[in-house]
């Protein structure tokens, strides 16, 4: 796996990422996929358990990553934004992504974890340039996924006692094409020892709905 460290800016803010790409030249451009980290007030960022073992599993399986800090988060400038600017931070992110040589325009996704998951969904609805979508324990707010037309996957530990998961499902019931869920029998909010099985969900999801 190669990973490239990497900056882009948010109109007056530098956000800091990292891009992974597959080590083999077979396949390029390469799908790819965003990953939005937990909440930056509760210690969230790119190098987040979960959300670096996901960038593995896409790598993996042939796809591109890109993680970042959000705002305020790590190297990236600026200060916590209540959920609104950090949505803005992952438009910026899929843009940069979208213009990056060895990146498959065509083949994009999100996912978030947590508080992330939040952001990928919002972002994930609104751009052109998500063809799929997944969050892990993600917060749904209420309606968000209403008008929700794309892919989606849905991933939740049985023993979350953060992001109740009952809540997840009712708005899932919501959408107007069926999400795919799964349900990790064990897992609490955190995911310490399922990461790998959970990275490898999604992963599996995305080479499905990427062209892989």
């Amino acid at each position: 796996m190669q990973e490239i460290k990497v900056s882009f800016n948010n109109q007056n803010l530098q956000l800091e990422g990292c891009l992974a790409l597959p080590e083999s030249p077979e396949g390029r451009p390469y799908p790819a996929v965003l990953l939005c980290h937990p909440h930056p007030l509760y210690g969230g960022n790119m190098d987040n358990n979960v959300i670096v073992a996901v960038s593995r599993a896409l790598v993996g399986r042939g796809m591109a990553s890109l993680r970042f800090n959000f705002r305020g988060v790590g190297n990236s400038e600026g200060s916590f934004a209540e959920g609104v600017g950090e949505l803005d931070d992952a438009y910026s992110a899929l843009a940069f992504l979208s213009e990056r040589e060895e990146i498959d325009k065509e083949r994009i996704g999100i996912l978030g974890y947590s508080f992330g998951g939040m952001i990928a969904l919002s972002a994930g609805i609104e751009c052109a340039l998500v063809k799929a979508m997944a969050g892990i324990s993600p917060v749904v707010p209420s309606g968000l996924l209403t008008d929700c037309s794309k892919p989606a996957l849905f991933i939740y530990g049985t023993e979350d006692d953060f992001v109740p998961p009952s809540i997840m499902l009712q708005e899932i019931k919501k959408m107007s094409v069926p999400g795919e869920v799964e349900a990790i029998a064990g897992a609490d909010h955190f995911w310490w020892g399922y990461e790998k099985e959970v990275a490898e969900k999604a992963a599996g999801f995305f080479a499905g709905h990427l062209g892989l």
